[in-house]
């Protein structure tokens, strides 16, 4: 792919995110799918028409061999394909608990009130919010909001680890936008949380926000 297929800026933008996760964060990165012109709009790279996330998904099913955490190589793989999606793989530096935004930004409030140890927290174009937390925690997630009485699946919340990624700004969803940061990763974040410190006010707002859509469909 040429990189004139993309404004300079938002080339930049995805190399610079690429490297500056491996450089200051230590994360491994992964290049993933791209946005090509297509008509009177742009489709994922993948061919696929009903791709479900266009231009921000893994290239194959040996994606996960391609990460590295090394900058120079980062550098030299987002020059080489400019375009391409930041991924981050989970599992390894870190895992995540991804729930619906809306009970996300409930947790994020009643944790920063109650002074929670926190990591970086992404939000994504389809409403979802991924908290970052030590890796292993995807093994456990059910269990534990289990033990805090609720259903994982039926209240929307899920672990993110091994074999598994979550986009990493500033990477764009097709034509819905771009993935965002609730929560940038800083200095004073660098140390993950453990994820039984913030699986009861995440599995609680999941339920009730679950709840909450239960009662308006009623």
């Amino acid at each position: 792919m040429e990189a004139a297929q993309l404004p300079r800026q938002r080339v930049e933008q995805l190399l610079d995110a690429a490297v500056r996760y491996t450089e200051e964060r230590h994360w491994d990165v992964c290049p993933g799918t791209w946005l090509e012109p297509s008509g009177d709009g742009r489709r994922c790279s993948c061919g696929e028409e009903r791709c479900a996330a266009p231009g921000a998904h893994p290239t194959g099913v040996g994606w996960a061999a391609g990460a590295t955490g090394s900058g120079a190589a980062a550098r030299r793989m987002w020059t080489r394909l400019p375009g391409s999606s930041v991924l981050l793989p989970t599992g390894r530096a870190f895992d995540a608990v991804d729930v619906p935004e809306s009970a996300g930004f409930l947790a994020l409030a009643r944790m920063e009130r109650m002074s929670l140890p926190l990591g970086p927290v992404t939000r994504t174009p389809d409403r979802r919010m991924q908290f970052f937390v030590l890796p292993g925690a995807a093994a456990k997630t059910e269990d534990l909001v289990r033990r805090a009485g609720w259903n994982a699946v039926s209240i929307g919340l899920r672990g993110v680890g091994e074999g598994a990624y979550v986009i990493a700004p500033p990477t764009r969803i097709g034509g819905a936008g771009a993935v965002q940061w609730a929560r940038c990763p800083t200095n004073a974040n660098r140390w993950l949380p453990e994820v039984e410190e913030l699986i009861g006010p995440l599995a609680y707002a999941c339920g009730r926000v679950a709840a909450d859509a239960r009662g308006g469909l009623s």
